[in-house]
């Protein structure tokens, strides 16, 4: 596991599939996403690294249900005090009680079918408590106020998170920054759904995105957007 700070109060957690971020306020901490199952204990390590305790975790937001994004969220919700929040449409799943459906090809490249078809099953996610459900609109206690964003299309409950005073996105799987390429996510249950996600906050003032899949943008990643978003305007 890999852990780089972007931002004194922005970190990221790099897994074999995927990222989580933390992020840290004065009195506690915020975790977006948690990696696959088993990464509880990588993530506790990780927060160690930082001098930092995991009992200052006191929440724990996940962007949307797949494996490589809530795997270790019933790990981390054991450790006590922490508060598990997603958006309502997602949390059947979390709970373990449905499955999430899955991805539909129609318009996309053929590539992404191939890709999904090769690559290698995850963990699956142990069912986790979801102690909050959140609505497009709620605005969650850190960063100065994290306002969530519906960004439905890669799962009908996907959600983007924005902290406006630093100009910090977290979007999910709603936008992947692959080999240098910003580009819609792959995988998506409704694909058009998931391009007028991308349009949408692409729209926004952003100086720094974290992507759940891909180098994060430190600086400037308003324009990386935007060229995302009209390509697909184009093609999509």
């Amino acid at each position: 596991m890999r852990i780089a700070e972007l931002s004194p109060q922005l970190y990221q957690l790099s897994f074999e599939v995927g990222h989580a971020y933390l992020w840290r306020d004065t009195d506690s901490l915020t975790l977006i996403d948690t990696g696959t199952a088993g990464s509880g204990k990588l993530i506790a390590r990780s927060i160690k690294c930082l001098g930092l305790s995991p009992e200052e975790l006191n929440h724990v937001v996940l962007t949307h249900a797949h494996e490589d994004h809530a795997g270790a969220a019933a790990e981390i919700e054991a450790w006590g005090g922490v508060t598990v929040i997603a958006h309502r449409l997602e949390v059947p799943v979390i709970r373990g009680e449905s499955i999430a459906p899955k991805p539909a090809f129609e318009g996309a490249p053929d590539w992404e079918r191939k890709l999904y078809e090769t690559k290698p099953p995850l963990p699956s996610a142990p069912p986790a408590r979801v102690n909050r459900e959140l609505e497009e609109g709620d605005v969650l206690n850190f960063g100065g106020g994290a306002h969530v964003l519906g960004a439905p299309g890669h799962t009908d409950g996907s959600i983007a998170l924005y902290l406006p005073k630093t100009g910090v996105l977290f979007t999910g799987d709603a936008i992947a920054n692959e080999g240098g390429r910003t580009m819609l996510g792959v995988f998506n249950t409704e694909r058009n759904r998931a391009i007028a996600s991308l349009r949408r906050l692409a729209e926004l003032e952003v100086e720094t995105a974290c992507f759940g899949h891909g180098d994060p943008i430190v600086k400037g990643a308003s324009a990386a957007l935007r060229e995302a978003a009209n390509f697909h305007e184009v093609t999509g």
